[in-house]
């Protein structure tokens, strides 16, 4: 069991779910986590259901964790870390969820450079998400192991350079809205085709959550995989020459595209 104390400034979905997560994977207890947040009553409410500690503010919080965890919105982390600022020691480390934030920006308004960026996706909120985290140097191995512990409750966790992070958004970080819309089309396609829409879209939903498992456990080239449903004249590859002509693999490299445009354009801001 772990000793170190973490503190969550923000309880949104991504600060309750990692906070979840630590339980599940008995990493802390909870009287070694605190959490702020403006709204008091969402603050009070999430500190009742899990047991943890209401933090007075952000700086009631910073004196009492080394490890805090931005979990807010991009547009809120400068004016959170300039008020972090004078009370930040060595020992803190700065942990940030907000897309768009570079380590540059982290550095600047909190006056440390003990920062951490960190990239994760929605389906964190069911443990299987996928993090990247970008760790300055002026994080040690052992403070790195700890937070690749913390994020691996989410998930899975990948170390990766910071010039990377525009790239990761566009596939994990966005990712799981294209894998909706693809969800919810095939489900239209099988409603269109007779289904009732909730055994629809369950057939629909498990197939690609299935699929994704034999990527990940087989080891095997997406391509080969595909080539193993298609049989020579068969109905499968009718639906894949379908979508070559509509363009499909252009269309999710294209969003992917300018997805990265966006991100580098709200670094810029930030």
């Amino acid at each position: 069991m772990g000793t170190e104390k973490v503190g969550f400034i923000g309880c949104g979905n991504m600060g309750s779910a990692m906070i979840n997560g630590i339980f599940s994977k008995n990493l802390l207890n909870s009287k070694d986590i605190y959490v702020y947040d403006q709204n008091t009553e969402k603050l009070n409410e999430l500190c009742s259901e899990l047991n943890v500690n209401a933090a007075k503010s952000t700086i009631d919080l910073a004196a009492n964790c080394k490890y805090i965890i931005l979990a807010v919105k991009p547009y809120v982390c400068k004016p959170v870390l300039n008020e972090l600022a004078p009370m930040l020691t060595a020992n803190n480390v700065i942990i940030s969820i907000a897309a768009g934030v570079t380590v540059k920006a982290l550095i600047s308004a909190s006056k440390t450079d003990r920062v951490v960026r960190v990239m994760p996706n929605t389906p964190a909120l069911v443990g299987e998400g996928a993090s990247a985290v970008v760790f300055n140097e002026k994080i040690n191995s052992d403070e790195q192991q700890f937070i690749l512990e913390l994020l691996n409750t989410l998930g899975i966790t990948c170390v990766v350079e910071e010039k990377l992070m525009d790239a990761v958004g566009a596939v994990s970080g966005s990712g799981p809205a294209y894998v909706y819309m693809f969800i919810e089309a095939l489900a239209d396609a099988g409603v269109l085709g007779g289904l009732d829409r909730q055994l629809s879209y369950k057939l629909a939903a498990q197939t690609v959550l299935g699929s994704a498992k034999m990527v990940i456990e087989t080891g095997k080239h997406p391509g080969a995989l595909k080539d193993d449903v298609c049989s020579p004249g068969g109905s499968t590859i009718e639906g894949v020459k379908s979508f070559e002509e509509s363009g499909f693999r252009g269309a999710i490299i294209d969003a992917a595209v300018a997805v990265m445009n966006k991100t580098k354009k709200m670094a810029e801001e930030n």
